[in-house]
Parts: structure tokens; sequence; C-alpha cells
């Protein structure tokens, strides 16, 4: 495990001061990379995403989904979590704290803002961070590769109708054009570039330049999310510090998702007997979400000071202490699992 991977929420705990601190003491800087914009994209923020993105997307071999019939139970957990319930109690608990719960003290428009942003991180199933939760928990590798695989070739048809009609749902106008186009822009066209790269380097069955590449790369994605972090608290810098409140409200239902859908993923895995080093991983991929995508569609639908926005980046907020206390406690109840190898 690289420096990286052991000190990973010491690096975003840094770049969340970092961005913070230079979005107080340079605000203009901020607005004008904000209005660095076309089609309502930004282009530093789909850069640093992008870099971010790519050298992930090149381990992903949809070789790989021959196999998805061999041990179905761990696709079918992580389908079901990620697809059929996630979302939905995403969104509900977005409704019950926001519109019921603290309705009081957040204004409606605003409040429904945030929901929306919860929706997008929601319906956003982890991709990148998913090789480094597997690795901690000393998952299947070729598993966990089948697993984001067929996750991404899901989200690619499911994302953009789930969100749309969730979204609807919570009373906020969708706009198909933008949703869409951020789905090519931030899930295909990064898929299509990974497949096209790995296809080309793996001529002749030669793996290893594959592996060399993404080693390579490795530095480059790295400083992609931790650039992308920077400007997101940067550009929310001025929320953050004059209602530290807003991060706490909205941190509450998001804590409350990501620990029960743990739960109820674990529990389940343990209920149909799986091996931990499936089990573990398969449930990493169920309770993390993809917030670079749901950050940039953000972005696209809401504008980089909306609600919404602030929601998802509260998300970046959460995601990495909370995943790696779930890492912990997925390490020391290894002995709840059977040992076999095999997956029936």
């Amino acid at each position: 495990m690289g420096i990286f991977e052991r000190y990973l929420s010491v690096w975003v705990a840094l770049c969340i001061v970092a961005g913070v601190t230079l979005g107080a003491i340079a605000p203009g800087l901020f607005v004008t990379i904000a209005g660095l914009e076309v089609a309502h994209v930004n282009i530093p923020v789909a850069i640093f995403i992008w870099v971010m993105i790519y050298p992930m997307m090149v381990q992903v071999d949809f070789s790989a989904l021959k196999d998805v019939g061999k041990k179905p139970k761990g696709i079918l957990l992580t389908i079901v979590i990620n697809w059929l319930i996630k979302p939905f109690t995403m969104a509900l608990l977005g409704w019950l704290f926001f519109k019921v719960l603290f309705a009081d003290w957040v204004h409606p428009e605003t409040a429904t803002e945030y929901i929306a942003g919860m929706i997008l991180l929601g319906v956003a199933p982890c991709t990148a961070m998913v090789f480094v939760w597997s690795h901690l928990t000393q998952g299947d590798a070729n598993y966990t590769l089948v697993q984001v695989s067929l996750n991404d070739v899901i989200m690619i048809f499911a994302f953009a109708p789930i969100t749309a009609f969730l979204l609807g749902v919570s009373d906020v106008s969708v706009p198909w054009n933008t949703l869409i186009f951020s789905v090519v822009l931030y899930v295909l066209i990064p898929l299509l570039a990974g497949v096209l790269t790995r296809q080309i380097l793996a001529k002749n069955k030669n793996n290893w330049r594959v592996d060399q590449l993404t080693a390579q790369l490795k530095p480059f994605s790295v400083v992609g999310l931790l650039a992308t972090v920077v400007l997101l608290f940067g550009f929310q810098a001025q929320t953050i510090l004059t209602n530290p409140a807003a991060i706490i409200l909205i941190a509450i239902p998001l804590l409350i998702q990501t620990y029960g859908i743990f739960a109820l993923a674990y529990f389940s895995a343990k209920a149909m007997r799986l091996p931990h080093n499936i089990a573990a991983p398969a449930c990493m991929i169920a309770t993390s979400n993809f917030f670079e995508l749901a950050v940039a569609v953000a972005i696209s639908l809401f504008g980089l000071q909306s609600g919404a926005a602030l929601a998802t980046v509260v998300g970046v907020l959460v995601e990495v202490p909370v995943m790696l206390s779930l890492v912990a406690l997925a390490n020391g109840t290894k002995h709840w699992f059977d040992s076999p190898a095999e997956n029936k």
C-alpha cells in the first residue's frame, strides 16, 4: 500500500483546509475560475475530474464481464444495493430531514437543492476509489474488477433515468440535455478512452503494459483528486465559513445513509454466506459514491454556488474518513465470514 492510500484522509483534509483558506483569502480568483464554463460545464473542474478518472478507467477490463455468471451472489448484492435501494433511501432521507426535521432551519428552495445534491450522490455508485477500498480490505482484485466493470455499464444507462425520476419526485426541474451530456462527458467518454487505451496496450496479451501505464498515471490521478478537492472547497469557502451549520445539517443524513447502507449490505453478505474477500469490496462498492460524477453534474445542473453543489462537496468531506472507518470495521470482523474461496 502506497503512501497515498495509507494517509488518504490526511491529504484530503489538508486540501479541504487549503481550499477553504484560499477561497477566503482570494475569493476573486475562484470567481474567475467559476466563470470558465462551456455549456454549463466548468472547464477546470472537468479537466481535473478527467485526470482523476481516466487512470482508473484504464483498469476496467470489460472482458472480465464474461465471468459474471461464475460467482453471481456478490454481483447480485452489488446491483440490488446500488440501483434498487441506495438511490431511493438517499432521496427518502433527504426529504425526511430537509422537508420535515430541518424544515424550520432551511429555506424551502435551499432544502430542495440539498436534496437534489444528496440524490446525485446516491445515484452515483463508486468507481475510481473502489480499487483502493478493495485493496485495503484484502478483497479479490479480479472479482472487484468484474463488479466495477458491470457497475459502470449499468451506470451509462441507469444514471440519467433514475436521477431524473428522483429529482422530479423532489420537485426539481430536470434539464435532460444537461443531465445526459454530463453522463456522456464524465462516464461514457472516460470509459471508452480507458477501454481503447487498454486494447491498444494489451495487444498480444501483454497486460504488463497496462499495469505499467496505470502505475505511471497514478500520480496524475492523485493530483486530479486533490486539486478537485481544493477547487470545490474554494468555491464553497464563503458558505462554509459563514454558515457552518449547513455543513452539519447535510452531513447528518449522509452519515446515516452511509452507515445504514453498509450495515444492510454487510449483514446481507453474511446471510448470503459470501467469503470475506468478496463481501467486503462488494459492500464498499455499495456504500461509497462516485462523488466526482455527482459534483460535476450538480455544478452543471445547478451551478457552482448552489445548495446541490454544496451537498455533493459535503459528500466529499464525509466520504474518506467514513469509508476508512468502514474498512477498519470490515477488517476487524473478518472472522464473521466463512473462509471458502468459492462463492457458489
